[in-house]
């Protein structure tokens, strides 16, 4: 192909090519391209966290410091339970939630309803809407029978993000393919790349061993991504808390940790700290590890707690398969 027709080609690529990008920014321009505000993984673990904060408000206030919250379960994508085993005040529910999901950024709407744990009938309810100032919040100041409640919070929905058309992606394909066309015929001559002798050649890059997924501390191992801790060969689920007071303790072995850096460390995102709540978990892993003669938590009077590892190989990592359920 001669130089000119060869310029001739390209500049009539290039003229093709400008029409149809600006085309497509035109139609992309004029619908928008929708993006999910909040992806789910994220949204159920702030939803979570703002729950287990409203049931231990709850509980504080009902005089009740050491009895262990249940985990928070997702039915879907909109509604989540938490059960209250001890009796809780019904007229104080309404602030702290609200409040509690306000610190953790969450503008949804949102429904709650208050279940009988034995029969599964409702007792109480309110929409969110209530909760506005000089709005009464519907069932307050009623007899509330002691007992256990499944308390049960239900999202509206987002709206779904707008599809977009299938033209606009027909036509970025063309434009893709227009723009490698041009950059292929732009070249006026090949270049054949010359021979790198067999000495020179350069090996490729070796890929770097995974990250492992076990951290193995005494006679005991957690899992660095599943919150399960195993003592000798029995495995513990552990909770969101559990898992880092212990990750805590297990970078800083035979160090004494003051309860003012636990509580900075392990409930800073909480907003609300309690000090009883490090006594109530280090008794809860210490009942886990006390299977593990080599392990051994013990409290420094008036200042915190310093995690003793009694053997010499406290610490390696590898990779282990996943232990049943």
């Amino acid at each position: 192909m001669s130089t000119s027709a060869f310029s001739t080609y390209r500049n009539t690529l290039l003229i093709i090519a400008v029409f149809i990008i600006g085309g497509l920014f035109v139609q992309f321009a004029g619908s928008g391209i929708s993006v999910p505000v909040t992806e789910q993984q994220a949204f159920a673990q702030q939803v979570n966290l703002a729950m287990r904060r409203t049931a231990h408000q709850l509980l504080t206030l009902a005089g009740d410091k050491t009895t262990r919250i249940e985990a928070v379960k997702q039915l879907d994508k909109e509604t989540f339970q938490l059960r209250m085993i001890r009796n809780f005040n019904y007229d104080e529910l309404p602030a702290i939630l609200a409040e509690s999901l306000k610190r953790q950024n969450i503008k949804a709407d949102y429904d709650v309803a208050v279940f009988d744990c034995k029969q599964g009938e409702l007792q109480l309810g309110y929409s969110f809407r209530y909760t506005r100032p000089n709005e009464p919040v519907p069932c307050t100041g009623r007899m509330q029978d002691a007992g256990c409640y499944v308390i049960q919070v239900r999202f509206t929905p987002l709206n779904p993000p707008a599809q977009p058309d299938n033209k606009g992606y027909a036509i970025g394909l063309a434009g893709i393919l227009t723009a490698l066309a041009y950059v292929v015929y732009n070249r006026k001559k090949r270049v054949m790349p010359a021979a790198v002798p067999v000495a020179e050649q350069v090996p490729e890059a070796v890929a770097g061993p995974e990250e492992p997924q076990w951290q193995f501390f005494g006679e005991s191992r957690l899992h660095t991504l599943n919150p399960v801790l195993v003592v000798g060969d029995v495995p513990y689920e552990l909770t969101y808390r559990e898992v880092k007071l212990l990750r805590l303790f297990i970078a800083h072995p035979q160090q004494v940790l003051d309860r003012e850096l636990i509580l900075k460390s392990v409930w800073q995102d909480e907003g609300v700290v309690v000090g009883r709540s490090i006594d109530v978990f280090v008794s809860r892993l210490r009942k886990l590890l006390q299977a593990d003669p080599t392990l051994r938590i013990a409290a420094v009077h008036g200042i915190g707690y310093r995690f003793e590892i009694r053997n010499p190989k406290a610490f390696s990592t590898g990779d282990l398969p996943n232990f049943a359920a």
